[in-house]
């Protein structure tokens, strides 16, 4: 199973709660490394179903995302370590908010991005669908925007830190040739533009760069709803 394969079958077994298919994705020795954000939500969405080998995936789990560090990471590891009992709950009000529609919320650019997250349901809304709402359309069961305590805003942050990502990700090739190659790419404007074009050159490594990108927005995301006060539900 390849990498993509590997994170399309983890997406379906959490979005459909099969406890034992996350299970066996997670000690897939084939396992892709380093996707942590996505595997930890998939062990948190089934841990209740209490399936044969979760404890110690989840453990392992743990254990690397607080040995990694990334932002959103320890976030996370309390979050599970909550769940096995082994740490108090952390002080976040529960909130089911999908992560990868927050980080587009998050990464875009914030003259034309952004957005808020509706803190009653956690539905995301991007700023082109609340102008829509905001024009008086009826086909739309939108919240109240300026109501503080049920809409959250959310800024785009603009491409400083997708551009860190680029840089991060060079670090891990052990190619010093594609590593110049995508070094030079990134300089001046049009640099995403010009390093996906480099990438693709080497599949295997566009496929390990989208897995590495999603994987640091994940984080990203999760660490502003944490400063938000909040957390991803896990029930």
């Amino acid at each position: 199973m390849d990498r993509r394969d590997w994170l399309t079958q983890l997406r379906a077994a959490t979005h459909r709660r099969d406890g034992a298919a996350v299970v066996t994705l997670a000690e897939d020795p084939a396992r892709p490394s380093g996707v942590l954000q996505l595997l930890g939500d998939g062990l948190a969405a089934v841990f209740d179903q209490r399936v044969d080998g979760l404890r110690p995936v989840l453990a392992d789990c743990v254990a690397a995302l607080r040995e990694r560090g990334w932002a959103g990471d320890v976030e996370l590891a309390d979050q599970l370590d909550a769940l096995s009992g082994t740490a108090p709950t952390p002080m976040l009000r529960s909130l089911a908010v999908d992560l990868d529609q927050l980080s587009e919320l998050l990464e875009g650019d914030p003259m034309t991005t952004g957005g808020g997250i509706d803190l009653r349901t956690g539905e995301v809304w991007p700023r082109s669908v609340i102008e829509y709402a905001e024009e008086g359309a009826d086909d739309l069961d939108a919240p109240d925007f300026e109501d503080e305590e049920r809409f959250r805003w959310v800024d785009g942050g603009g491409s400083r830190d997708g551009y860190r990502d680029m840089e991060s990700f060079i670090d891990t090739i052990g190619d010093h040739d594609r590593a110049d190659r995508l070094g030079i790419a990134i300089q001046g404007r049009g640099a995403f533009r010009r390093f996906r074009d480099v990438l693709a050159r080497w599949p295997d490594e566009l496929d390990r760069w989208y897995a590495f990108r999603d994987e640091r927005q994940r984080g990203r995301a999760r660490e502003w709803l944490a400063d938000a006060g909040y957390r991803v539900a896990s029930d």
